[in-house]
């Protein structure tokens, strides 16, 4: 379907030290196949210490340079900037040429708050990051025409929508915008999901890098879930498999530690079956990528899946040790008041 006219868009990258990718992030965007009149882009940038400020005005971006985690960046990026249609770029991801037109067509639909197109990997010679990218194109592969939500990697949305929902949950430096996607579907929109747009994400290119990510994943994914329960069930991109892997390494080790009570000793045969089950599903997993993609080098999934897991299990008990041991507001004020 061509487009008859095009709507204007303001185009928010929100970064961080981010001068590996920066350039070329900006760069796909200046070169989108649409009236650049009609686009606007600005770089939020969380006071980075190397030169991604200097990488983006160079450019002839328009840079705000604030401390704040990336929601918060986005709500106050919303009120400045000068277009209805807000497109969300991450500034470790470049879009091909005509991306912006291909997801524009689909906001005409007054149901559809937005719209993201498909994710490939940026960084293809490096094998962890290639492993990461085949698997997140497995889980995008699962989403039909229309999802509840989706990552700001790439996405338009209508401003109109995002102040309706109350704006982006700056509480979450991580997952909001599944909480996004959950407070709009609640209201009766959806997302458009437009396969043939393409955007490339640079994947974490090491072990250490990919399982500091997850970590604050984890962390956030805990609290997502406190908030809205019925997410725990989990959906096209983030399975109900994936979501109860923390548990099941809880189950492991409180069995273990209850094995350490005499006539408790037999509960010592959970964890190893747990821990051999959880491996399987890892190993059945990584096998069907496997094959999907024609490519054995994959099989390094297995890897990635176990510090997936520990990852989201150390992020969940953090957080959990974390509200424990801080004092509630009530506490505070009675703290203060004595």
């Amino acid at each position: 379907m061509a487009l008859t006219s095009y709507p204007k868009v303001s185009i928010i990258v929100a970064s961080y030290n981010s001068a590996d990718t920066i350039q070329e992030c900006l760069q796909s965007l200046l070169a989108q196949d649409y009236p650049q009149d009609h686009v606007e882009i600005l770089v939020m940038d969380g006071v980075s210490k190397d030169n991604t400020v200097q990488i983006a005005e160079q450019l002839g971006i328009k840079v705000v340079s604030v401390g704040l985690n990336a929601p918060a960046a986005y709500n106050y990026a919303q009120k400045i900037v000068q277009h209805s249609i807000l497109g969300f770029v991450d500034s470790d991801a470049k879009v091909e040429s005509t991306w912006l037109k291909k997801l524009v067509r689909h906001l005409n639909e007054p149901t559809v708050a937005g719209v993201s197109g498909s994710i490939e990997t940026w960084n293809q010679t490096n094998p962890w990051a290639k492993c990461i990218g085949y698997e997140l194109k497995n889980r995008y592969q699962r989403i039909g025409k229309y999802t509840n939500r989706i990552a700001t990697m790439n996405l338009l949305l209508k401003k109109t929508v995002i102040e309706q929902a109350g704006g982006w949950n700056e509480n979450l430096p991580s997952q909001y915008d599944t909480d996004f996607g959950y407070r709009i579907t609640q209201q009766g929109y959806k997302i458009a999901y437009e396969s043939t747009a393409i955007c490339y994400h640079y994947n974490r290119p090491t072990l250490k890098a990919f399982y500091r990510q997850q970590l604050q994943y984890g962390k956030n994914t805990l609290k997502l879930y406190l908030k809205h329960k019925k997410l725990a069930q989990g959906d096209e991109i983030t399975d109900i498999g994936m979501n109860i892997q923390p548990l099941l390494l809880l189950s492991a080790v409180v069995l273990f530690c209850l094995g350490f009570v005499p006539f408790l000793r037999l509960l010592w045969i959970g964890p190893p079956v747990i821990l051999l089950g959880m491996l399987l599903y890892f190993t059945v997993s990584a096998l069907k990528i496997v094959h999907q993609f024609h490519d054995p080098t994959a099989i390094r999934l297995i890897i990635l899946y176990i510090i997936r897991a520990i990852a989201w299990f150390n992020g969940a008990i953090t957080t959990t040790l974390t509200h424990l041991t801080t004092p509630t507001n009530d506490s505070k004020k009675t703290e203060t008041s004595k």
